[in-house]
């Protein structure tokens, strides 16, 4: 399974939803690879997706290639610590890996359309892979909006969306949290393929991979 994760917007969860799919293909006993090809602030993330992934014979540089210190968009990174993103470079990479394993993993930066370079964002990376798209919803009031403009773009790019994964990020509910999902399901065609709850510590890796292996079909 290849699959490209992106979220509607930053701070949604995508480590988090990324890392409970990686360990639960890991203690499956797949050969998986988690890819984060950028991040911007800290490297807490690629590390979380390389102990998710059970794995000794990779690093978090292979996991994590470009890596700014500065929390920012990873265009506005290059223009605050210099340096320059090879956005091509980074899909033959990812491509090599899925060739090597059974499951690559991708955790994109941001939002779908966060800048990467001068002309480029992260949703011509994900271009490039061509793999199937889970979006993960932070559960709240807005989401409706943020989700369906999300789900709207990626398929503007040709791809399928696999589904969504609805996070619920805060302990406390309220009515949007309980409502949103019966109105997505209303107004989008795609699935909801998990919805969790605050610090769920598992998803059902059935599902996700069965949205995967539907739209890999169409």
């Amino acid at each position: 399974m290849n699959l490209f994760i992106t979220g509607t917007d930053t701070d949604v969860g995508k480590t988090y939803v990324t890392t409970l799919i990686v360990r639960a293909l890991a203690q499956r006993g797949d050969r998986v690879m988690p890819f984060k090809p950028i991040a911007c602030g800290t490297r807490e993330d690629a590390m979380q997706l390389l102990e998710a992934s059970g794995r000794t014979d990779i690093t978090v540089d292979d996991i994590n290639p470009v890596w700014f210190k500065s929390r920012a968009a990873p265009f506005a990174a290059t223009m605050i610590e210099g340096g320059s993103i090879d956005v091509l470079s980074l899909a033959e990479r990812a491509k090599v890996l899925a060739k090597e394993n059974d499951h690559l993993i991708v955790e994109g930066a941001g939002g779908w359309e966060v800048p990467v370079t001068a002309d480029q964002a992260m949703s011509d990376f994900a271009a490039l892979l061509g793999y199937p798209v889970l979006i993960v919803v932070d559960n709240k009031l807005g989401a409706l909006n943020h989700t369906i403009l999300t789900v709207r773009q990626v398929e503007a790019f040709d791809l399928k969306v696999a589904g969504l994964v609805l996070n619920h990020v805060r302990p406390e509910r309220d009515a949007a949290s309980i409502s949103n999902r019966v109105v997505l399901e209303q107004f989008l065609a795609c699935p909801i393929v998990a919805e969790l709850h605050f610090e769920d510590e598992a998803i059902d890796i059935a599902s996700v991979e069965e949205a995967v292996r539907l739209v890999s079909k169409l």
